[in-house]
């Protein structure tokens, strides 16, 4: 049954991101807003939808640690895996915008949770201003959308397969992908967490993985799906908006209406909230080069993850072989990973002067 539940949840993330992506494009057109605005907010909501349901009703039955590890691990997972993949099946072509606004907005927000997250706790105020700041962010952007294409035609690409529908069934569509997505998130982590569970797997990490993993899939169907179409502005927004999301909305919330807060692990502080500040910061400099994800980008951040869940795979075994595989990490990876993103600056400032671009 569990194995059931785990092929019907993924079958039903692919045919709500399939309807998602349909109807949010389509009514992008209608309403004269940007594909890339319309992934940063609608469907970025949309899909952030499963970490809302999962950590608010996790913190409720007291795993808070279920909770912050699912946002914390999806943000992680979003850029890592779903970039790395969408990249993968097409280099993605990054909007300026998302480069100047979008991604550092990103980098702000992380910080801002690290930084409320020092003293071991998100206290429900601390919620209820980064809920706000969801509010705040989503209109202004879609303000902004609206002004900019009054001044000058949308250049967004648009796929010539997504035909314009009426508006009924563009409602149908949104709200019918969201329902599929829903379900199918609730089944395959249902699923997924009750084989973590049976090897004594902790909240926390199974936040961090399974449950980041299964409540992420709906942004690595909708971000595939939407490379494959050509709708590459939805594919890349759909990240960088839903990780905004996920700290502004479903971390804001969840604190805000559980009592007492969320407590944050010694852990998180120390691991998985770095890495995550860490991935936030490293999309800057590799959307800043080119303005595009090519192939070897996204191999190159879907390793990465996979290196990420190796550690954790290791935390929660105890392995023996833990300490060796942070010190060739130390000693291989992460300088090799600072030179190459060097180089990738020198050569695009070189060919780009500042100022320029």
């Amino acid at each position: 049954m569990t194995w059931i539940l785990l092929l019907a949840g993924f079958a039903l993330l692919v045919a709500g991101a399939e309807y998602l992506v349909r109807g949010a494009a389509s009514l992008a057109m209608d309403f004269g807003i940007s594909p890339l605005v319309v992934g940063l907010t609608v469907v970025a909501f949309g899909t952030s939808s499963p970490e809302l349901a999962v950590s608010v009703f996790s913190s409720l039955k007291g795993q808070a640690g279920l909770a912050l590890g699912n946002v914390v691990g999806s943000n992680i997972c979003n850029v890592l895996v779903i970039l790395g993949l969408s990249a993968l099946v097409a280099p993605l072509v990054v909007s300026r915008q998302v480069v100047r606004l979008e991604v550092p907005i990103m980098i702000g927000v992380s910080f801002l949770l690290v930084g409320m997250a020092l003293d071991g706790s998100l206290a429900r105020w601390e919620g209820m201003l980064l809920f706000l700041g969801a509010i705040v962010y989503t209109g202004w952007t879609v303000r902004r959308s609206l002004r900019e294409n009054k001044q000058k035609p949308a250049e967004d690409e648009v796929d010539n397969a997504i035909v314009p529908s009426s508006r009924p069934m563009q409602i149908v569509q949104i709200v019918g992908g969201l329902a599929l997505l829903g379900l199918g998130s609730r089944w395959l982590v249902q699923g997924a967490v009750t084989i973590a569970q049976h090897f004594g797997v902790s909240d926390l990490v199974i936040g961090l993985t399974v449950v980041a993993i299964g409540t992420s899939l709906p942004e690595l169907a909708t971000s595939v799906l939407a490379s494959i179409r050509g709708q590459r502005d939805i594919a890349v927004g759909n990240v960088v908006g839903s990780n905004i999301f996920n700290i502004l909305v479903v971390l804001g919330l969840t604190a805000a209406v559980v009592p007492g807060g969320v407590p944050v692990p010694r852990s998180a502080l120390t691991f998985d909230l770095p890495v995550m500040l860490a991935v936030a910061v490293a999309c800057l400099p590799i959307f800043l080069t080119g303005h595009r994800i090519a192939r070897r980008e996204g191999a190159l951040f879907f390793a990465y993850y996979g290196i990420y869940a190796a550690f954790l795979i290791m935390t929660a075994m105890e392995h023996e072989a833990k300490p060796l595989f942070v010190q060739a990490v130390l000693i291989f990876v992460v300088p090799l990973t600072l030179v190459t993103l060097g180089i990738s600056l020198w050569r695009h400032f070189r060919v780009v002067p500042y100022g320029k671009d």
